[in-house]
């Protein structure tokens, strides 16, 4: 059998197995609410849904839930303004554009509690 020839049968049967697998982990990851985080910026705002959250010392603008919410879940964190590598909790901050407002949240991440440190809009 021609190389060429075996290359489309693999070719055929891989887009195939593929198509096969994302069906299914589709509906797997819809049906329980999982989801694969495989890059550091998912990872990270995954982390930081998980543990709890605290005010901590913060008096500056308004927070609500809702507001918190939004940024862990379709924020961006900014690795050159974190602190990755901070003992004993590492610090993170996340944009998001929210209601039309451009802002920026740092959040002090904890072994069991994130506590947020500062908010503010642009």
């Amino acid at each position: 059998m021609a190389f060429m020839k075996r290359l489309g049968f693999y070719l055929v049967g891989l887009s195939i197995g593929l198509i096969f697998l994302a069906f299914f982990l589709k509906k797997k990851s819809e049906e329980t609410g999982t989801s694969f985080c495989y890059f550091p910026n998912c990872r990270v705002l995954k982390e930081l849904r998980s543990k709890p959250y605290d005010l901590g010392n913060y008096q500056g603008i308004h927070l609500d839930s809702v507001i918190i919410q939004a940024y862990l879940t379709k924020g961006k964190v900014r690795f050159k303004e974190s602190d990755t590598r901070a003992l004993p909790c590492p610090i993170y901050v996340i944009d998001h554009e929210f209601e039309g407002r451009n802002g920026s949240l740092k959040l002090i991440n904890c072994a069991d509690l994130v506590e947020i440190a500062d908010f503010t809009f642009d």
